[in-house]
């Protein structure tokens, strides 16, 4: 037997009350509605609930034992309606992100500020990961949305490009390279390289770069962190190959960087969704504030401008025999 919701505060009020009368006002029903209702909740359950009389209404030792139950039950209804409205309302909820570590700190901190100022309650967790890990996240229902670079099956995904990136040589100040506004790729050949690991997709375009040129770089080592690769090339160990976002990642002191051309190439990053996963309430609302904010990015200032404001880019650095002299751009 299944008892209605409707039966049940109809049960509870009559037992509070004492009275069909009160009861029916209570609840905002004529007393036959009311009636009609404990009639198919006491067939339902087999037997009386209520002793009736000329003068009032009394639980059955059924009826007393069942007063709990149901009132346990509809305790239960009212929270579980209370939690889908926050739900639905954007009041409480989780959000989970994963992101390649670029996208993290170059693109995700305004978006998720505004977010945690619109809707305080709902909290947001954020994995900053490898390409492949983000593809694994969303594919697993792990993370609601990713950032990062088309995944290589697209079966699964849905992607929204929202930013091209470029990539730029990365020299410590007083370089030969830092003579230049831009850098060839195959002056890269002719200096050691700190390379990001070959598990990143960060690596993986180098060498697809590299494997149009059909060159390869002398990689002096190789590391896990763009801060990492950043402090090394500081400290003079060499030059490295980096995305221009990944400089909000990374101290700039000691560091020169110079877009990379020849061939020049644009990183695509974008949203990656599951087409098989419908996203919650509040992860919506995150991937709308996403969309708005890269939108609102493009109509502002073109993305190369973009990016280039947003690692301020250094003068070229002249060499000690041209100290005083106008440089390249100035």
């Amino acid at each position: 037997m299944q008892a209605t919701i409707k039966q049940l505060q109809a049960f509870v009020a009559i037992a509070t009350s004492g009275s069909f009368v009160e009861a029916a006002e209570w609840l905002h029903l004529s007393q036959p509605a009311l009636s009609i209702a404990i009639r198919k909740l006491e067939d339902g359950l087999g037997g009386e609930l209520f002793s009736r009389s000329s003068r009032r209404v009394q639980l059955t030792p059924e009826g007393r034992g069942f007063l709990p139950i149901a009132q346990r039950l509809l305790r239960d209804w009212h929270e579980a309606m209370d939690d889908l409205d926050g739900l639905f309302s954007k009041k409480r909820g989780k959000v989970t992100l994963a992101a390649l570590p670029t996208m993290a700190a170059g693109f995700l901190p305004p978006i998720l500020a505004k977010f945690r100022a619109d809707y305080p309650n709902i909290s947001i967790n954020v994995h900053d990961v490898l390409g492949s890990q983000v593809d694994e996240l969303v594919r697993e229902g792990r993370a609601d949305i990713g950032f990062s670079v088309c995944p290589p099956d697209t079966s699964a995904f849905h992607f929204e490009p929202i930013v091209d990136d470029r990539f730029v040589a990365v020299c410590p100040l007083g370089h030969p390279l830092l003579c230049s506004e831009t850098v060839k790729w195959e002056a890269l050949l002719d200096y050691p390289v700190i390379a990001i690991s070959h598990l990143s997709s960060t690596r993986q375009a180098i060498e697809r770069v590299m494997a149009t040129l059909d060159k390869e770089m002398d990689i002096l080592c190789e590391v896990s962190q763009i801060a990492t690769a950043a402090r090394l090339v500081a400290a003079g160990l060499g030059v490295s190959v980096l995305p221009s976002l990944s400089f909000n990642q990374v101290s700039s002191e000691g560091l020169g960087h110079r877009l990379l051309i020849e061939p020049d190439v644009p990183r695509t990053l974008g949203i990656i969704t599951s087409t098989r996963t419908a996203l919650s309430v509040a992860a919506q609302a995150m991937l709308k504030m996403a969309r708005d904010f890269a939108q609102g990015d493009t109509e502002r200032t073109s993305t190369s401008r973009k990016i280039a404001e947003m690692i301020e880019w250094a003068p070229p650095v002249a060499s000690p025999g041209d100290r005083g002299k106008p440089g390249p751009g100035q």
